[in-house]
């Protein structure tokens, strides 16, 4: 029997501070150990899993620790190194292995690390394969061992970036090339810190790699697609066409535009449904994004006939969406853009790809192209709270938000929400722009005043 609290995946895997519960070798070596019995089928053949990592230092301990636990139940590793999430994704069916695995904290800074799950078909787990795989992690794995001649073996694979890189560049345009762009490319210092200046050159664009160093601990420090400020000063200052931040894994892209302007994720969905639309290739004239995509973007839609469907945040939420109602295009104002046509899962490069075939087809510049809506005033704020029970189960913190909520009425919406990958408390109001400040704030000192 499995619970229906899981206690060690979140939002989009399991993720926390290295060498703190629940992100220690210990619980990559079970976690191991159980995916493998979770994935291994009746017949005789032997079992693969593909391993990728990002660039963190404690990547290396977490994948000594996994590729332990699926030798021990007799599954064969394949490693791949440093490769984006999508990557991963991508050859884990491309591979026919069983599953496949990311080490990965995503866009957090290197002291947290994660461990994110594919099935063979390339796409996220769903929860109950999650509760399933947990129940088995604290089970007795005794029986699960193979033979000492059915232990698994090990070994690196030297051409997956290769392969990824061939696989991006075959979703763009065969009769398009970037040649005469300047592209600058924020590489976080990342897991596409080779691939994807490598992409963007062999497609014809003068590149410009800004943050490709990797040391182990600079993964996302004042870089990338959360924090692309200084992508927009170097655009401006190479007199850019077009810059693309992507975040430590690469399944998310946030772009900025020839004038310096920060371009997010709903305004790149935007443009893309709209040209889809408009050449017949959006999948029932539908697309998913979730409850934090901003309002102006489904109004524009609207205007065009596209439906926009809503899921909680998560891109595996949108893309279980998406696979429900046979739509092609989702995503998150966050930058996590999933096209079905050519992806899995978030892929920042071949969402770029996309943007910049407009720009090549249409002949325009980016701040004319991705300018699809007008935002309606929005504001977000984190509130970081200390490890343990959740403040949004406090009574001020419920009062609070019950009285932001009868503040903004029909004039906005709030949305309060914990995150699934950190501490963190996200607060968001929608609308009046003379009401949204007093409620967020309000909420926001109520959570503080519970630590």
């Amino acid at each position: 029997m499995t619970s229906n609290s899981k206690r060690y995946f979140g939002t989009d895997g399991i993720r926390g501070r290295t060498n703190t519960a629940p992100m220690t070798a210990e619980t990559a070596l079970h976690l191991g150990m159980a995916a493998a019995r979770f994935f291994r089928r009746s017949d005789d053949r032997r079992h693969t899993v593909v391993i990728g990592k990002d660039t963190r230092l404690s990547g290396y301990m977490l994948e000594n620790a996994l590729t332990a636990g699926f030798t021990s139940a007799g599954m064969d590793v394949n490693l791949f190194g440093p490769l984006p999430t999508p990557a991963v994704a991508t050859l884990t069916r491309s591979l026919r292995a069983d599953l496949g695995v990311m080490i990965t904290a995503s866009h957090n800074l290197y002291e947290d690390n994660g461990i994110k799950l594919f099935g063979p078909d390339g796409f996220k787990l769903n929860d109950q394969a999650e509760l399933e795989i947990e129940a088995l992690m604290d089970s007795d794995h005794t029986e699960a061992l193979a033979q000492p001649n059915e232990i698994g073996r090990a070994k690196r694979v030297d051409d997956a970036q290769a392969r990824y890189v061939e696989i991006v560049k075959a979703t763009f345009p065969r009769h398009m090339r970037l040649s005469g762009l300047r592209i600058v490319v924020d590489c976080a210092n990342g897991a596409a810190y080779k691939v994807a200046p490598t992409v963007l050159w062999e497609l014809g664009a003068d590149v410009i790699p800004i943050h490709n160093k990797p040391n182990g601990q600079n993964i996302n420090e004042d870089c990338g697609a959360v924090s692309p400020v200084g992508l927009s000063e170097e655009v401006l200052r190479y007199r850019a066409d077009l810059g693309i931040a992507l975040d430590g894994d690469a399944d998310r892209v946030i772009l900025c535009d020839e004038t310096g302007k920060i371009i997010d994720g709903d305004q790149l969905i935007g443009a893309i449904a709209l040209a889809w639309k408009k050449a017949g290739k959006l999948s029932n004239n539908r697309i998913v994004t979730t409850v934090m995509s901003n309002m102006g973007l489904e109004q524009e839609l609207a205007k065009h006939d596209i439906q926009m469907e809503r899921t909680k945040v998560g891109d595996r939420y949108v893309v279980e969406a998406m696979r429900a109602g046979a739509s092609n295009l989702g995503g998150e104002q966050s930058g996590h853009i999933v096209i079905s046509d050519f992806a899995t899962t978030g892929d920042a490069l071949i969402a770029a790809l996309q943007v910049l075939a407009l720009l090549v087809e249409e002949r325009r510049s980016a701040s004319e192209v991705l300018n699809v809506f007008k935002r309606a005033p929005q504001i977000l704020k984190n509130v970081r709270y200390s490890n343990g029970a959740c403040p949004l189960n406090h009574p001020d913190v419920m009062v609070a938000i019950a009285e932001a909520e009868a503040q903004l009425k029909d004039k906005g919406r709030l949305l309060v929400r914990a995150s699934g990958t950190e501490p963190v408390i996200r607060v968001m109001a929608e609308g009046d722009t003379r009401l949204l400040n007093g409620a967020v704030d309000q909420i926001c000192k109520a959570i503080r005043n519970t630590a």
